[in-house]
């Protein structure tokens, strides 16, 4: 993987409060999850990857270039941040139209730039509307044309579907993918765990201001080697396979559930018992139907990291 993002060392506190802590990351081209609980450090991180914030110790690089004090990386990069200031009585037009001007563009080519990230984004490209009666899905949307005016290499989104309704969600949600297909670098943060899930399976996992994990979640779980995987089997006799499975060294535990047909089963060597089960599911009496990792998803990785 090439790394477009990459901090080395950074550190930034206030006051008594650390916010991060030695944190070291690399990212990568496509998208990754930004998680962590509230006050984990994920709007400092992103803040100080824009150059919104400087670093009380440790370096950022940008493909390949310094953030702090560097005006010519700023239209390669878009921020999308959690918290919004606008002028209320603008249109977002207005607003994005204000956004180009600072950065030296007018005429038709911000008019272009206008109107493409609002059609990206599902707003009007012809609003009249003050932006004091936006919805908060509307403003969130509006936050993310600002971001995209540039089209930028590399996108920092803090919790970016905050108060969307459904369709804006998925809607933002199939843009984040798209634009990570395409080979942008995107980091976007959320506190909901299936929109993550949806987005990417590519996590950076924030606890207390220091990165825990940062990978894929499949990888992070087999790396996870001190508890057992818990397996979900479907069968026509869960007690007839239980029966076959205690006791087997790669065996844990064993317990049913209030379905009648399902079994789950906690084991250490996974490799190794699924190459058990293969044997067994041509068995009559056990009778194998369906068989599903139950820890190899986002939420289970996520609690076991952070417990």
């Amino acid at each position: 993987m090439t790394a477009v993002v990459v901090a080395s060392d950074l550190a930034r506190w206030y006051g008594e409060v650390v916010a991060l802590s030695g944190l070291e990351l690399e990212i990568g081209p496509g998208v990754t999850g930004l998680l962590g609980a509230n006050g984990a450090g994920k709007s400092t991180l992103l803040k100080v990857l824009t150059g919104a914030l400087r670093p009380n110790r440790g370096s950022v690089r940008v493909l390949g270039q310094p953030v702090w004090d560097n005006p010519g990386l700023w239209h390669r990069v878009g921020f999308c941040p959690e918290s919004e200031s606008v002028y209320e009585d603008w249109s977002v037009g207005e607003f994005l139209r204000a956004m180009c001007g600072l950065s030296g563009v007018r005429g038709s080519a911000a008019t272009t730039r206008v109107e493409r990230a609002l059609e990206r984004v599902g707003l009007d490209p012809a609003p009249t509307k003050p932006m004091a009666a936006f919805s908060k899905g509307m403003r969130q949307r509006a936050k993310l044309a600002q971001a995209l005016l540039f089209d930028p290499e590399v996108l920092l989104l803090d919790e970016p579907l905050n108060g969307m309704d459904p369709v804006g969600r998925a809607r933002t949600m199939d843009l984040v993918v798209e634009l990570g297909r395409q080979g942008r670098t995107i980091l976007v943060s959320s506190h909901i765990l299936p929109e993550v899930e949806a987005m990417t399976r590519q996590i950076a996992l924030l606890d207390r201001g220091k990165l825990v994990a940062n990978g894929d979640v499949s990888e992070i779980r087999d790396l996870i080697e001190d508890r057992p995987q818990s397996v979900r089997l479907r069968c026509r006799d869960p007690h007839a396979l239980a029966a076959r499975l205690i006791g087997l060294p790669d065996v844990e535990g064993v317990r049913f559930t209030t379905d009648p047909q399902v079994l789950v089963v906690e084991t250490r060597a996974a490799e190794t018992f699924y190459g058990l089960l293969t044997r067994l599911g041509s068995e009559s009496e056990t009778g194998l139907i369906e068989l599903l990792p139950l820890d190899a998803d986002l939420r289970s990785v996520y609690e076991y990291l952070i417990r």
